[in-house]
């Protein structure tokens, strides 16, 4: 079992989305960037929503996400797991990201976007409880685009991925 830490939000001070997945993979730690893994189809998915290139460098990928008006981050700032999986995450060494000096640093954002269930359901257990009611705030699940979430069709999850920005 690891320790590992997530990586900063990418995000500007007028970002109305926020995207969250739960804690970079070991090939996301190991290249310092979000969704790394070669099989992940989260920039693919996203650079097709949002009309850029997902082949890119990171940086450009980056930049064309906060130019969309959309950050990205994790739930966790650290925890213990075995592998990259989600289901490996030892519960009991978890620690949350902090959204509170997160939200009132971007108070644009109006749509919380969970990249998969695992996301949501740490939000909800970890984070929500900490936050002062945020009513003008929209949380909307969207299917990992984790490559262990194989059950769900790319072209499902590429249209559910619409709803980023609808």
């Amino acid at each position: 079992m690891s320790h590992v830490h997530s990586f900063p939000p990418i995000a500007t001070a007028d970002s109305r989305i926020l995207i969250l997945g739960t804690m970079p993979g070991k090939e996301s730690l190991r290249q310092q960037q979000y969704y790394a893994h070669p099989r992940n189809a989260f920039w693919k998915i996203v650079g097709e929503t949002l009309g850029f290139d997902a082949g890119s460098r990171y940086e450009a990928r980056t930049s064309s996400l906060s130019a969309a008006g959309v950050a990205l981050w994790d739930v966790l700032k650290s925890c213990t797991r075995k592998s990259s999986l989600d289901s490996d995450i030892d519960s009991n060494t978890i620690v949350p990201n902090d959204f509170v000096s997160f939200f009132a640093s971007h108070p644009h954002i109006r749509r919380v976007c969970f990249n998969g269930a695992k996301a949501e359901q740490l939000y909800h257990r970890h984070v929500l409880r900490l936050l002062a009611e945020q009513p003008d705030v929209e949380y909307v699940r969207l299917p990992s685009t984790s490559p262990a979430n194989a059950g769900i069709p790319f072209d499902e999850k590429m249209r559910a991925w619409g709803r980023l920005v609808a």
